[in-house]
């Protein structure tokens, strides 16, 4: 076969070829190229100044475009380790945003990586500001001082929140903490860990309707105008009837009587039955509770029970002045509506009804006394209802003593 002619251009960029790629052979370039393998081996013989077939060492001078590659190799391995760390950092850092990419999440895989990866890197490959980290890290005991505070208030809410029977929502729990506990707290900052232990109040759900008015019954004026306060205990009363289920589609039925200066249950009866007579035991009750009820106004809806003529003979014997409020106007008597929201409530807890009659009338029993001497009222600056009437005594004692 005749040997073939190359230009000088093609040897020397065959030359150049096969430089360019450290890891391949002579023979692999050659025949890349369609030459003979001994032929690219004498171009580069040729090339480094030794004759063909000659055995002397090459001269040590390097080509300028191969020290360039050189370079480049050295910047593309030292990339490729940046970018293998980089990898390690953020399998690392995956458990450490399994509750979300919070920023205190990021710090704190700095803060855990650091002796490994250095916290320069790790905040380059988290995207964090290092001075940001380094603030964290300094402020980290008063952190946790602060944690382990909140942790200790917030054992002391579950505590006030259990003994209310899971009723107090935030305004009684920090009164409560306030007071007896002697803690000096924000409610901003009790509504926040409530919050975040999942403490809360009840609501109640559903109402059942228990005023039946009757039209030809005589009609008492209204003396109250919604004008729910008083400054005197024992002065004015409202009054009213709620029911009570018990399981099985049954109802009892509770009669209260509220004093209006300290929102005291000064009387109530509970029966199964929507008679006169109920209403009646309420107020006797209430006459027995304050001694004597002459003079005081009580304030009641329109329901059959009120325009009884038996209920007007036990106002006119204990001396007290009826009021009603005007027909299907639940805000004419809404401090007894509310008394009875709550007071559902709080018992019930969003349970539909009590399992017997004697389980409801334990729990009322319970309630109503706790109602009077523990719970705290948020219309009487958070004080139970006999907390604020002995508050009035005192205060009325010091400025009968100063006149």
């Amino acid at each position: 076969m005749a040997m073939k002619h190359f230009p000088a251009e093609f040897k020397a960029d065959a030359v150049a070829l096969y430089r360019s790629r450290p890891g391949a052979t002579i023979k692999s370039v050659a025949a890349d190229l369609g030459v003979n393998t001994e032929t690219l081996r004498n171009w580069m013989r040729a090339a480094d100044g030794r004759r063909t077939g000659g055995h002397t060492a090459p001269r040590p001078a390097a080509p300028v475009a191969a020290e360039g590659m050189e370079a480049e190799l050295v910047a593309l391995r030292r990339r490729v380790r940046e970018l293998e760390e980089e990898r390690d950092i953020l399998q690392k850092a995956a458990k450490y945003f399994a509750g979300g990419d919070a920023l205190v999440n990021r710090f704190q895989c700095v803060a855990d990586l650091r002796a490994e990866h250095g916290v320069k890197r790790l905040c380059q490959v988290l995207g964090i500001a290092r001075l940001s980290f380094c603030y964290w890290r300094a402020t980290s005991l008063a952190r946790a001082a602060r944690q382990a505070a909140d942790e200790k208030l917030t054992a002391k809410i579950a505590a006030v929140h259990a003994a209310s029977d899971g009723t107090y929502g935030v305004p009684g729990v920090t009164a409560e903490l306030r007071e007896a506990g002697g803690e000096s707290v924000n409610h901003k900052k009790v509504a926040r860990l409530m919050k975040t232990a999942s403490i809360a109040g009840f609501r109640l759900r559903r109402k059942h309707r228990t005023t039946v008015a009757d039209p030809a019954a005589a009609k008492a004026p209204d003396l109250i105008g919604r004008d729910f306060t008083a400054t005197e205990v024992n002065t004015k009363y409202v009054g009213d009837i709620t029911y009570l289920p018990v399981g099985g589609g049954k109802f009892c039925y509770l009669a209260t009587v509220i004093d209006l200066a300290s929102r005291r249950l000064a009387g109530w009866a509970i029966a199964d039955h929507m008679r006169a007579e109920l209403v009646v035991d309420a107020l006797a009750t209430a006459e027995r509770t304050r001694g004597s009820l002459a003079g005081a106004i009580m304030h009641t809806g329109h329901g059959a029970q009120y325009t009884s003529r038996a209920f007007a003979d036990a106002c006119r014997r204990a001396g007290v002045r009826q009021s009603m409020s005007a027909v299907g106007s639940g805000a004419d008597n809404a401090a007894a509506e509310s008394w009875n929201a709550t007071m559902k409530r709080e018992t019930l807890q969003n349970r539909k009804s009590w399992s017997s009659e004697r389980e409801a009338r334990l729990e009322l029993f319970r309630w109503l006394h706790r109602y009077n001497t523990v719970r705290r009222h948020s219309r009487l600056g958070h004080r139970s209802p006999i907390t604020y009437e002995h508050a009035l005594d005192r205060t009325s004692t010091t400025l009968t003593q100063a006149a």
